[in-house]
């Protein structure tokens, strides 16, 4: 039996269905053709490098999203319920780069949840509340985020991975 492939909506290559794949894809393709983002604003499977427990771990995040180069929001792409990948979309967001991104979004696709980064709370569900190109913008202007200090990257760490290790069906698994 022939593994599931799909197209890659920011390639245009054939890629594995593995995992939340499918449910990236409309991701993308919403962010692209409803809230106006280009292409080149969206990078998927980037890699984040975490401490946890003084041991290095190495993921990738599915989906970034940057407004004039600066990284706004992360997304996680979900198969199963939205609210139990809330709280790994907030760690990555807080880890990504140095400074943590303000906004993280856990979507399957079909139903999304926008979530503030500093406070872990939802900011607003559905599709329509992730921001448009525009909105991001400004709210990365309007609230500048600090550095954590490296005990509180140490236990986002810690949670980043202990979520990251559940997602199942992953295309990079060695």
């Amino acid at each position: 039996m022939a593994d599931s492939v799909v197209t890659d909506f920011l390639t245009g290559y054939l890629i594995p269905a593995v995992g939340a794949e499918e449910n990236r894809q409309a991701v993308l393709k919403y962010l692209v053709e409803e809230k106006g983002y280009a292409k080149g604003d969206l990078a998927t499977d980037v890699p984040i490098s975490v401490t946890a427990a003084g041991e290095a771990y190495a993921s990738t995040v599915d989906v970034v999203v940057r407004v004039e180069g600066a990284a706004i929001f992360v997304v996680k792409c979900a198969a199963g319920s939205l609210g139990s990948r809330e709280r790994e979309a907030v760690s990555a967001a807080r880890l990504l780069a140095e400074t943590p991104l303000p906004l993280a979004v856990v979507s399957d696709g079909r139903k999304a949840t926008l979530l503030d980064t500093v406070t872990g709370k939802s900011l607003g569900e559905g599709l329509g509340a992730i921001p448009d190109p525009d909105t991001a913008r400004s709210y990365l202007s309007d609230h500048p985020m600090k550095p954590l200090d490296d005990k509180r990257r140490e236990r986002e760490g810690l949670i980043f991975r202990s979520y990251d290790l559940m997602n199942v069906n992953r295309a990079s698994q060695d």
